[in-house]
């Protein structure tokens, strides 16, 4: 070889080499390019390798202890971002944070944990995920209407099952892995004070003439919403029918119109239940007369009043918690309605909290690696698994609540005393959103429904 292809060889390897050093410092999200003294390690740089899919699929197939190793990898000295409609998110993060750090005790990874205000999430998710680059790598979203057809559909947001949380003993796959992971089932339900005369013994108590029962609104909470839709399917509105059968003959003859009307209404909507008249009356009474309440404090503090004897509401169970007892409020001023041994039809509903992983996640090792620590340890589920009306899709993360309402031995408190999520479905007819059903039904329903509010 002459002195002149020997150059031009030695040229063209100089430049390749450069090429390649720059395309691989590109390729890290400005977002999380912070780096620490092991980042150079061949396990970083594995980690680095692959799409969001791609880890998900491989992640899916490891145990926590491999997945840890590979988040410690990829996140030491750099933040991960993630965004959730619940606040407890930078809770959990912080465990998890000493969980990396019992396998490297100088990791220096973070956690940064935002939870948006009124309804905008989808829409920060939306944008970034389509945006030049991705900031956040995990999110936890409520409303599976929304999920469903804004991000899942759409193909911005990918479903990661954990594989210790796909073999824990009395994991639902089917309800609770698909189509979205489901981390915990949060209860809302039917409260009342029980300082008066009022007697709240059947679902269609709530809607009878001139009760107003506190609720937040259906357009500022959308699961709210996701519980009207759900009054019109095939189970719900035949266990809402099966309450009215249990009415008075007055109190037929008084709900019997709006039933009657709602029959043409059902029909013209293309609502197929056979009973979907019964559950749109509901609906519709509901949305005329119920009270409109910024927030589930706010109502909770007024029911326990012991001056508010003719207040009812719908709201988080666990908001029972936070009350400050006093001679004007307690919660033993509370009936929990569904609790009443009498009581008839539906106690309230549920909404689920999905952990999911955009198409664009910067760090998708440690998304899969935290949502498999909040999914299958306890500290992880602490946060949220610390209050009544809180149930983990993983029985073995739980607490038990069931005695919260005892002081030695004694029940002071009934309302407290949590019955449990079997309990709830089973017994207490809670309404569990089906993301496949609401997704079916929204355009159909979600104008009505908004004709009807009146508050």
């Amino acid at each position: 070889m002459n002195k002149l292809s020997s150059r031009i060889l030695a040229a063209s390897l100089s430049l390749s080499l450069l090429l390649a050093t720059s395309c691989s410092r590109s390729a890290t999200p400005p977002a999380t390019s912070a780096t620490s003294s092991t980042a150079t390690s061949s396990t970083a740089t594995e980690v680095a390798a692959l799409s969001p899919a791609e880890v998900i699929k491989q992640a899916q197939t490891m145990s926590n202890a491999e997945l840890f190793k590979k988040a410690v990898a990829e996140l030491d000295g750099k933040t991960m971002y993630g965004i959730g409609t619940s606040s407890r998110g930078k809770n959990a993060a912080e465990e998890f944070i000493k969980e990396l750090q019992k396998i490297k005790p100088d990791f220096s990874g973070k956690i940064a944990w935002s939870q948006p205000k009124n309804n905008s999430i989808f829409e920060a998710l939306k944008a970034d995920i389509r945006g030049d680059k991705g900031t956040y790598s995990m999110t936890m979203l409520t409303d599976g209407n929304q999920v469903k057809s804004k991000m899942f559909d759409t193909g911005l947001l990918l479903n990661y099952i954990p594989h210790d949380f796909a073999q824990a003993a009395g994991v639902n796959l089917a309800g609770d892995g698909k189509p979205f992971l489901n981390l915990l089932t949060v209860v809302k339900c039917f409260m009342f004070n029980n300082q008066g005369n009022e007697k709240y013994k059947n679902f269609w108590d709530f809607v009878q003439k001139d009760k107003h029962p506190m609720f937040m609104g259906v357009n500022s909470e959308t699961i709210g919403k996701i519980f009207l839709y759900m009054l019109t399917s095939e189970k719900y509105s035949t266990l809402v029918k099966e309450a009215y059968e249990k009415l008075s003959e007055e109190q037929k003859a008084y709900f019997a119109p709006t039933i009657k009307a709602m029959e043409k209404e059902a029909k013209d909507l293309g609502l197929t239940a056979q009973n979907a008249a019964y559950g749109l009356a509901w609906v519709k009474l509901w949305c005329n007369q119920y009270n409109k309440v910024t927030d589930d404090g706010p109502i909770c503090a007024k029911l326990v009043s012991k001056s508010a004897g003719a207040e009812s509401g719908l709201l988080v169970y666990s908001k029972l918690r936070s009350v400050q007892e006093s001679d004007e409020s307690s919660v033993k001023n509370v009936t929990v309605a569904a609790y009443q041994d009498d009581y008839q039809g539906i106690g309230g509903y549920t909404f689920k909290n999905y952990l999911m992983i955009p198409k664009t996640s910067p760090l998708p090792w440690t998304a899969c690696a935290f949502i498999a620590y909040m999914t299958t340890y306890k500290e992880g589920f602490k946060a949220w698994g610390k209050d009544i009306g809180s149930y983990a899709s993983n029985p073995a993360i739980n607490q038990d609540h069931s005695k919260d309402g005892e002081k030695d031995g004694k029940l002071i408190y009934p309302a407290k005393n949590d019955r449990g999520i079997d309990w709830w479905v089973q017994k207490g007819h809670v309404v569990v959103e089906d993301p496949e059903y609401c997704n079916k039904v929204a355009p159909v329903l979600s104008d009505v429904i908004d004709s009807w509010l009146q508050n």
